[in-house]
This record gives C-alpha cells, structure tokens and sequence, in this order.
C-alpha cells in the first residue's frame, strides 16, 4: 500500500510527482501542527505512468475518480454559478485541468490525539472541494459558532465551498470553516479534488458593489502562504475586503 511504505522512500522516490507532504513544517506549537501525510497531485500528472512505480494499478484507480470527480465538480459549480448570475460557465472559462489537484490524505492514530489536530481548522482556497472519507469519522465543519461532526455515510460525498467561492458570490456562497480531530485508536483515509483556476486568472465579484477587491489566484495564494510562515495560520478573504483594515493579531 502506498502510505505503508517507509518514510524515506515516500519523501524521496519520486512518486506521485514528488507530491508527499507530511505534518506542517512552519507550525511553531502543537496547535499549528496536523498529525496527517498526503500526497498532493495535479491533475495533469494524474495519467503519467512514471509517478507511479511499481504500483502501476493505482494509476487506472486515480484516472478514473479524477476524471469523474472533475465532471462531477464542475457541474456543481456551474449550478452555483448559474443561481447567481447569467454566466454560469465562468468557472469553466479559468477552471482547468492544469490547474486542479487531487489529494490522497492519511491521518495515522495519534497517542495524544486530545492535543493534535489531524488536520487544522481551514477554509480551502478554492472554489469547490469535493471529499470521499472512509467510515472513521474525524472531520467537523463550523456552523452556527460551533463544530459539527460530519458522520461518514458510503453512498455519500462531501461538497466544500472555497475561499474563491465566497469572494466571487460577495459572501452569498460562504467558504466552510473544518478540521480534522486525529483519533488514538484508528487511522484515516480519505481523498479530496480541489477545483482551482489558473495562477493568473482574475477573481472578481458576480455583483456589485463588491465586498472584496479583485485579485488573482496566484496572488491570494502568495499571501495565504506569506501568512502561515509569519504567523502560523491563513488569514484568507479578510486580506482581500474593500475597505477595511485586518487585525492580525493572535
């Protein structure tokens, strides 16, 4: 199995495009630090037999789910879209392949699981996410001021709405808050696909006036990852308001 292998051969060899990720390396204290490894994969490397070694039937396993994850994401988002504005292939027009990724996540059984973070609490970055977890359970979204845990149900994928999302809709569409609890007993699986535009495609609002300044892809994540090295966590859309001055403080 792809995570069974030893940790310098996963962070060394190549697979999956180089894409293995591990903890957080900028966190500064425990509650920065998210006990999981992944890997983290363009979809443009998705069908490239060389990122897969020896385990050449994975390869047919992730073309297939990316691609109908991607069929299934953008179709969501054009609904979305459309329930706004009459425009409802803009995601389509700075959506691409080269630009979307696919992440295969495993959160290990933690021996101090009440003081770690499987994941740390987030929003994502893009426009839509879309999650399969495993029957484990762990992730909880915020809702009305409070976490909520997400039950896993088999027949059932997750839908996230992104950062992009919510500056796009001028705060209709809201970019959900999560994270992960680790768990002391049992280890998680899950997969999620990152619907994102291009570097340099322009973010802007489906209405005016606007609550947030136009800004590019490619900016929003320079500042979102200026932040985290800083000061340990992302700040995100209130970076980017009109006219208002944001407290970083923490």
């Amino acid at each position: 199995m792809l995570f069974k292998l030893p940790f310098e051969m996963k962070a060394t060899c190549g697979l999956l495009n180089n894409s293995y990720r591990w903890g957080t390396p900028t966190a500064t204290c425990p509650k920065q630090f998210s006990w999981s490894e992944a890997f983290h994969i363009p979809l443009t490397k998705i069908s490239d037999q060389a990122c897969y070694g020896e385990f050449t039937s994975l390869r047919v396993v992730m073309t297939e789910f990316a691609a109908a994850m991607s069929k299934l994401a953008r179709l969501l988002a054009r609904i979305l879209a459309q329930n706004l504005s009459n425009h409802g292939g803009i995601i389509d027009e700075i959506c691409y392949e080269s630009s979307c990724f696919l992440r295969l996540n495993r959160y290990p059984a933690c021996p101090v699981s009440a003081k770690i973070f499987g994941l740390v609490p987030h929003t994502d970055s893009d426009f839509l996410t879309i999650l399969y977890q495993d029957e484990v359970g762990g992730l909880q979204l915020m809702k009305d001021s409070k976490w909520v845990a997400v039950k896993p149900n088999p027949d059932a994928l997750i839908v996230n709405i992104g950062d992009l999302f919510q500056a796009w809709s001028n705060d209709v569409y809201k970019s959900v808050e999560h994270k992960v609890m680790a768990n002391e007993q049992k280890e998680r699986y899950s997969v999620a696909y990152f619907l994102c535009p291009s570097y340099d495609s322009l973010i802007g609002s489906c209405r005016e006036p606007s609550t947030y300044r136009k800004f590019t892809f490619g900016e929003y994540r320079k500042q979102v990852q200026e932040d985290v090295k800083k000061m340990g966590h992302k700040v995100g859309l209130p970076r980017f308001l009109q006219s208002q001055t944001v407290d970083v403080q923490h």
